[in-house]
């Protein structure tokens, strides 16, 4: 058996089949009379719907019905719901206003869909949705997070009167008041945290399917199964859970964004039903930008206290946080407790006062995105922190390590009710320093400047929260061939779960990789699961799964004791083998597993755990970023990337550096490319594609000098920190810090994200001109 423990940075076992083509993704799921579904999409930001005439759609060759917002009214059809139970700092509820399926009487953002084409083709389903009439009203629109909270600004709901969904306070306002009060000095800042379109490789999708007593499957490209059942069947078709099956298979990429009930997916059951027919729709690249949940738009004023000596006393941060036109299911807990919490970062700031304004505007829903409120909060501590040590003339690394959390200070309670069990700061502070050779930046820079360019030296220690929160299930099923078969609740979205696993198993039950079988996304196979978010699906599932393995060896030792003719209290179990103590007696869990199956099939040993972990972990790390740019053209090239991480134990390094690597570059992609703009006039959205929208491309990012220095969690069962969503919460800061330094003979101090050639070469332009 090859080396496949925990620890072991083993090739991922799922590779070769998604390498090979024999993946399948929803789209690839083909079934018996399948029809397909096009959507008609509003092209107004705001308008009312006068009229909707299908007759023409309906009529045209191979369309099997046109279904409109009144057919759901009709038919009972619940709305979608957030699920987030948010109260705002005067105790009152957030506003949540109702949201169709499809639209109702108006239209709030361009994109929200209209109608429904159900026909024998997707060509048919789509050129009978160009036939369909509507008659707009436009209306006023608002698309600027800013311009929201204008009193003149267009109100897009009755219910929230000044576009305001809520306002939420978190911390303790006298004592940050009292600690401005004495500060020697006051830093403030206005950051702008970009709105970004998550742009997974694969593309939502549905299918929706009915059997002949009426319970409905819904395939579909989702990031857990579980919540959407309970979505489906109790807000939507207000019917049991278990008449309601979904299914998720292979998944190309999610980053949050595949977490959330749609209105599609409600559509391609309701039209199933109706029709007793599969009804398929799959996104077109231009549908994800239009009606995927966006990511970020976040505006927030920071202001941060110092003494004399460059401690911080106190931060202050004043955020407007885009909601869009409607709630979807975590919205607006992203900017508020996901995020807000983390605004200590890895410092002692001993007062914090945070607020939080969640506004309404005619845009596609915002909602978690890779980091879901960690990436920006980091961004205000990190690029605040550095902005703060340029005014006071210090090296942004000393102002850390003047302010850093000591270990011996852990477990450490933050401002903010956060408790750090664990983290050396500065540790991989100075580890990043010496692997990125910061020592020799300024050799580089002098250098750089003699070929004409701008070299900047840019670090960000971060520190996230994640890897927390709900239980999750695992089952553990030994069959009487000694075949393992893990079923859990949590859903790979490519991050290789099938492979960590395995070696959680392997490396505590003695099976061999090939004879492991990891079962993901099927409501009729796995009895529960929370799915996957928050980096949590190997930190928590993981440790349930490895608590099932436990129930395993002991459930199976008296079978072994028989075996073995020995007391159960004699015998133990190790390297796949139970063994009576001090003695060479062996039998393997594969003849036990043999006796103990039951004559009428099924497995020999099954076993189910849930485990819920009693706090949030708390990975940490620094980045630090060089940069070199050409001040006659704007041009901005990331040269040198260093990242030091602390995940606490690690399954697999390979994994683990995977997931940063990914990170980093959509941190990169934020910071110097990507930005969703919606026209303020028309409301339309301007980046509907990649020819507009700006993605990271190889030649973007140099290798990225990947190091861990970790420091085991206290408060998970496997001594593990989250480490899915870190690369994108450490990146965005360095990179923008690593600018900003290279811009410093100008006298520029800030630079909003994304820094694209044409802002930087009329922010060097200016700053030449004295402007």
């Amino acid at each position: 058996m090859i080396k496949f423990g925990i620890g072991q940075a083993v090739p991922r076992t799922e590779d070769a089949r998604l390498l090979t083509g024999r993946g399948r993704y929803t789209d690839d799921i083909r079934l018996d009379r399948q029809t397909y579904a096009c959507f008609l999409r509003s092209p107004h930001a705001h308008a009312e719907l006068r009229a909707i005439e299908t007759a023409r759609a309906t009529a045209a060759p191979g369309v099997l019905a046109v279904f409109t917002g009144e057919d759901l009214e009709t038919d009972y059809i619940g709305n979608l719901r957030c699920l987030v139970d948010l109260k705002q700092s005067d105790g009152t509820p957030l506003k949540t206003p109702p949201r169709p399926a499809l639209a109702l009487r108006r239209v709030r953002h361009v994109g929200e869909p209209v109608a429904m084409v159900v026909a024998e083709t997707a060509e048919a389903a789509r050129d009978a949705a160009e036939l369909i009439e509507v008659d707009y009203d436009p209306l006023p629109a608002v698309v600027e997070t800013r311009a929201a909270l204008d009193p003149a600004a267009p109100g897009i709901w009755p219910e929230a009167p000044g576009n305001l969904c809520f306002e939420w306070q978190r911390g303790d306002r006298a004592a940050t008041d009292a600690a401005f009060a004495r500060a020697a000095r006051v830093i403030a800042l206005d950051l702008v945290n970009n709105r970004l379109v998550p742009n997974s490789m694969e593309g939502r999708a549905a299918l929706g399917d009915i059997d002949k007593t009426g319970r409905m499957t819904l395939y579909v490209s989702s990031q857990g199964v579980h919540g959407l059942q309970k979505q489906l069947a109790e807000d939507i078709f207000h019917d049991k859970p278990e008449r309601i099956r979904v299914v998720t298979t292979d998944v190309g990429g999610g980053f949050g964004m595949k977490l959330f009930l749609y209105p599609e997916y409600v559509m391609v059951l309701y039209a199933a039903r109706w029709l007793q027919r599969p009804v398929k729709w799959a996104a077109e690249r231009i549908e994800s930008f239009l009606s995927d949940d966006h990511g970020r738009d976040n505006l927030s004023h920071v202001e941060l206290a110092l003494d004399r000596d460059g401690h911080f006393l106190a931060l202050r941060v004043d955020t407007v946080a885009n909601l869009g036109a409607y709630l979807s299911n975590f919205a607006p807990y992203i900017p508020t407790h996901a995020g807000t919490a983390m605004l200590a970062g890895v410092y002692t700031t001993p007062a914090i006062d945070v607020r939080v304004r969640g506004v309404f505007t005619n845009t596609a829903p915002v909602d978690a995105y890779r980091g879901a409120g960690r990436p920006e909060s980091a961004y205000i501590v990190e690029r605040t922190v550095d902005f703060a040590a340029r005014r006071l003339g210090l090296d942004p690394a000393e102002l850390r390590r003047r302010n850093f959390i000591p270990p011996s200070a852990m477990p450490f309670e933050t401002a903010l009710g956060s408790t750090y069990d664990s983290g050396d700061f500065a540790r991989t502070l100075d580890t990043a320093l010496a692997a990125g050779d910061a020592a020799g930046f300024p050799d580089r820079r002098a250098a750089a400047k003699l070929r004409g360019r701008l070299r900047g030296l840019g670090l960000a220690s971060y520190i996230e929260s994640c890897a927390g929160g709900g239980p999750e299930l695992a089952t553990l099923e030994v069959g009487g061939d000694g075949k393992v078969t893990v079923l859990i609740g949590t859903q790979s979205n490519g991050q290789g779960h099938e492979t960590a696993y395995k070696q959680i198993v392997a490396s505590r039950l003695g099976v061999a990789p090939d004879d492991i079988t990891v079962v993901q996304g099927d409501t009729d196979r796995i009895r529960w699961g929370s799915g996957t978010g928050g980096s949590r699906s190997v930190p928590v599932g993981g440790a349930s799964l490895a608590e099932s393995v436990r129930k395993v060896i002991e459930r199976a030792t008296p079978k072994a004791a028989e075996l073995l003719e020995a007391a159960a209290v004699d015998v133990e179990f190790r390297d796949g083998s139970f063994a009576i103590a001090g003695t060479d007696r062996t039998v393997s869990l594969r003849a036990v597993a043999a006796a103990a199956a039951p004559k009428g099939g099924g497995p020999a040993f099954s076993e189910e755990s849930r485990w819920r972990p009693p706090a949030n972990t708390y990975p940490n790390g620094t980045h630090l970023c060089e940069v070199e740019i050409d001040p006659e053209t704007g041009g901005v090239k990331v040269v040198r990337y260093t990242v030091v991480d602390d995940f606490g134990v690690v399954i697999n390094p390979a994994l683990v550096a995977g997931q940063v690597h990914g990170g980093v570059v959509q941190g990169i992609g934020q910071a110097l490319l990507e930005s969703c703009v919606y026209d303020a006039e028309s409301g339309q959205l301007v980046t509907a594609s990649f020819t507009d929208y700006a993605m990271p491309r190889a030649d973007h990012v140099p290798p990225i000098d990947f190091h861990l220095e970790c420091v085991p969690c206290q408060t998970n069962a496997l001594g593990m920190k989250g480490a899915g969503e870190a690369g994108a919460i450490g990146a965005p800061p360095a990179v923008i810090n690593a600018v900003v330094d290279a811009l410093a003979e100008f006298g520029v101090e800030h630079i909003d994200m994304p820094v694209t050639p044409e802002k930087l070469w009329r922010t060097i332009r200016d700053a030449r001109a004295g402007r």
